[in-house]
């Protein structure tokens, strides 16, 4: 092999001497690689009417991994030299111990691309963007009188990743993603309540700073707070809800999602382990975890260990049929990897991870689901949520809901709460609408301290029996 140099790294390690030490790690393990990263991001927010925020971060660095059954040994360092790797080695090897076992097969290379490799950080300049935040300060502000305060964030980053096998395949993958979020706090009669809106995707910022588009994201962020500031106290009891197509699905993500990843499967811990090709939701119920959409925010050509990305289905007319997957997992399961090894940075080991998770169409009309529930609740906006793995038991907390009866959307309601778990609710879908929609490129999934970006979505969804916690009775 020619001798060549990890570009554009600025270090005198050559891909020969890396590939030698590499070996040195794996020999007798079951797998393993070297993954060296460059990344670099930025973030700036204007807020209250000044810039509040303006941030630059730059990192590189490795991380090495040995992986022998069912453990993995693994060291990193921001120092790429060989030095660093032959310590990196001595880590590692103790996971191999006397070794014995038989490397599992590369990665099949692709040529897949699903983003561009154009920085999102030079899509404009440091006072462009500064003047983009202060537009939109102005603009929002000029939208309603009751406007108080306003909070814009521009955030943009370049990943670089490089990942080479003991076999000498060099994988590479560029990875962008830009992000704009506006938020407002506005008052009447000295009650206060805010909203938000936001997106973005493995793209350049140069759409999200066009006028076009952060004067809807003002224009909806204003909309829900003003929302908010009529909402009455949510009622609590048990209720059927209807979710709105698109963010809800952070709900499926959450209570079913996790619920799938390989990890949790294999050691038996996870809700619906040993449940492979059982009826696990509704009929009509199908999920898929698609990380193959060009420019979305969950979307990755190949992941961390160089599988090529997938469109896995999860669950097919509500029968489970399948698991997210890294190798490490797939090959202690006996099934294949699916392209779900993802890591937050060089620093983590890989696992497997969500990416693009969402629920396909029915045949419903949506304003027929809602018009069909009786007395419940249409929860249209998400906040944050939580999952216990091992029950799917979930508690969500609403951002825009309404009251609904007899078909009927009535007032606003603030503090609604739904809590369930991801097997039982996921069997309780009444009505899948034929409106599915992916969320606007806001969602970051975190799991064992690490955390990536991911998408959800879904239809609009009629699901029977939830428990409502509210603070009215």
């Amino acid at each position: 092999m020619a001798q060549t140099r990890f570009q554009p790294f600025e270090t005198q390690l050559d891909q020969d001497a890396a590939l030698s030490l590499l070996r040195q790690a794996v020999a007798g393990a079951d797998d393993g690689e070297l993954f060296l990263e460059r990344a670099r991001s930025e973030v700036l927010s204007f807020d209250d009417g000044r810039v509040k925020t303006a941030s630059y971060d730059a990192s590189e660095g490795f991380g090495l991994r040995a992986v022998r059954g069912e453990v993995a040994g693994y060291a990193h360092s921001t120092e790429i030299s060989e030095h660093a790797i032959k310590r990196a080695v001595e880590t590692a090897r103790l996971a191999v111990g006397d070794g014995g076992g038989t490397l599992a097969d590369a990665p099949v290379g692709t040529n897949q691309k699903l983003y561009s490799d154009d920085d999102p950080l030079e899509a404009a300049t440091f006072p462009a963007k500064i003047d983009v935040l202060k537009e939109i300060d102005a603009f929002t502000r000029g939208l309603d009188k009751r406007v108080v305060q306003v909070s814009a964030t521009l955030a943009a980053s370049l990943q670089e990743v490089w990942i080479l096998r003991p076999e000498g395949q060099l994988t590479t993958d560029i990875r962008p993603m830009s992000r704009l979020n506006v938020s407002v706090i506005v008052e009447e009669n000295g009650r206060r309540e805010s909203g938000g809106s936001g997106g973005g995707g493995r793209a350049s910022l140069i759409g999200l700073i066009d006028p076009a588009h952060w004067q809807a994201a003002a224009r909806e962020a204003l909309r829900i707070a003003l929302v908010n500031l009529d909402a009455e106290d949510a009622p609590a009891g048990v209720m059927d809800v209807v979710l709105g197509a698109g963010w809800p699905g952070i709900l499926l993500h959450e209570a079913v999602g996790h619920g799938l990843e390989g990890d949790f499967n294999r050691k038996g811990t996870s809700a619906f382990a040993g449940l492979m090709g059982q009826q696990v939701a509704a009929k009509g119920v199908t999920v898929l975890d698609d990380g193959t959409i060009p420019d979305r925010r969950g979307s990755i050509s190949v992941d961390d260990e160089g599988t090529v990305s997938g469109k896995n289905t999860l669950i097919e007319d509500g029968v489970l049929v399948g698991y997210m997957q890294d190798r490490q997992n797939a090959r202690l399961m006996g099934v294949a990897p699916t392209g779900n090894g993802r890591r937050q940075s060089y620093a983590h080991i890989p696992m497997p991870r969500m990416t693009n998770t969402y629920m396909l169409n029915g045949d419903a009309d949506p304003a027929s689901i809602v018009a069909d529930l009786k007395d419940g609740i249409y929860a249209v906006g998400f906040g944050g949520g939580q999952v216990d793995i091992t029950n799917g038991k979930f508690v969500f907390s609403c951002t825009e809901a309404y009251k609904v009866k007899n078909g009927k959307i009535g007032a606003p309601v603030k503090g609604a709460t739904l809590i369930g778990d991801g097997a039982t609710a996921m069997k309780h879908v009444q009505a899948i609408g034929n409106d599915m929609a992916l969320d606007p490129g806001i969602g970051n999934c975190g799991k064992a301290g690490q955390w990536v970006p991911v998408g959800v979505g879904q239809p609009t969804l009629q699901i029977g029996g939830l428990t409502i916690g509210g603070s009215a009775t």
